[in-house]
């Protein structure tokens, strides 16, 4: 029998013990080198982009030449304003990569030792990279869409007298939503939230290349998606796979949601439910992927990411 991918060497290229042994000196460099790498980790202004400055003798920031404005490392980064150290962001992020099933603040801040907003923040402005990084191009070739829904857990009564069918409306709270995946094989997995399954059509109109074969199984609504594309579907009550058509590739994105929803952060509030599903699609394609490389990924995106609109004003209330 093969060795599972996780456990081979191939898949472990990062050392978080490096990561935390990093001088703030040798973190700042290696930051600065995904950051900025056409300029090979020297400084460009994110005002005017100029790549003449120096650094300033009284404070840990650049001043370009230029426009005479200040900045830092982060500076117009999705980690601008931080009050963290760079090698503990670094070290977060690594810490970040190898948990296969997400990674909860709680943990994060227990392994850091700062404030769980601190690590929740931290950790959201990762996704929130994450997901600005994953937005390119339409799905093609053999494509798969499903639905799930996630949240709003309604505890049973104890008597068996009084419980109710909790998969009808009525007997919900409305705080249950779906995620909608749309996956490619062998390509990425595309994530939306949503209150119902059939709004997933829209999804896939707006994702999916034309002439795409899209897989779905029996429910009525993927009917309407045969009027724009080649379409497969398989009845579950049947089989899981029969004749190539199969949506199993985005029942393994579910599971891994599933496992992270429930073993991992134990409850995920609605609002947040995008971030989470971005992330463990992003996990999900790359479950093949050397953890070392993944770090690089996320470090390189959360370089890219600018400031970010949503979390940057979580201290005041206003995310």
């Amino acid at each position: 029998m093969s060795q599972h991918f996780l456990l081979s060497p191939a898949a472990k290229t990062l050392s978080l013990v490096k990561v935390m042994r990093m001088s703030d000196k040798a973190a700042k460099a290696a930051f600065a080198k995904m950051r900025w790498p056409e300029t090979d980790g020297a400084p460009i202004c994110p005002a005017c982009g100029s790549t003449e400055s120096y650094d300033l003798a009284t404070r840990p920031v650049y001043k370009c030449k230029a426009c005479s404005k200040q900045f830092s490392i982060t500076s117009g980064t999705i980690f601008a304003s931080r009050k963290l150290a760079v090698r503990d962001i670094l070290a977060a992020i690594a810490i970040f990569v190898n948990g296969a099933k997400g990674y909860s603040a709680l943990h994060m801040s227990r392994d850091l030792g700062v404030d769980y907003k601190t690590a929740f923040v931290l950790l959201h402005k990762v996704r929130e990279a994450i997901e600005m990084a994953r937005e390119q191009g339409a799905l093609s070739g053999d494509v798969e869409v499903d639905g799930a829904y996630f949240g709003g857990y309604v505890k049973p009564a104890n008597e068996k007298k009084d419980r109710k069918d909790r998969r009808k409306m009525v007997n919900q709270n409305g705080k249950r939503q779906v995620v909608i995946a749309v996956r490619e094989r062998g390509g990425r997995t595309v994530t939306r939230v949503a209150k119902a399954e059939m709004e997933g059509v829209k999804v896939v109109a707006q994702t999916v290349q034309p002439g795409t074969t899209v897989h779905a199984d029996e429910a009525s609504h993927w009917d309407r998606l045969a009027a724009y594309f080649p379409i497969k579907r398989i009845n579950h009550k049947e089989a899981y796979s029969l004749d190539g058509a199969c949506t199993n590739q985005a029942e393994s994105f579910f599971s891994r949601m599933r496992r992270a929803e429930i073993g991992t952060h134990h409850h995920i509030a609605g609002r947040y439910l995008d971030a989470y599903a971005a992330e463990m699609a992003w996990r999900e394609d790359a479950r093949r992927t050397a953890n070392g490389t993944q770090f690089t990924m996320l470090v390189a995106a959360s370089a890219a990411a600018p400031v970010s609109a949503r979390w940057c004003g979580y201290w005041q209330r206003r995310a």
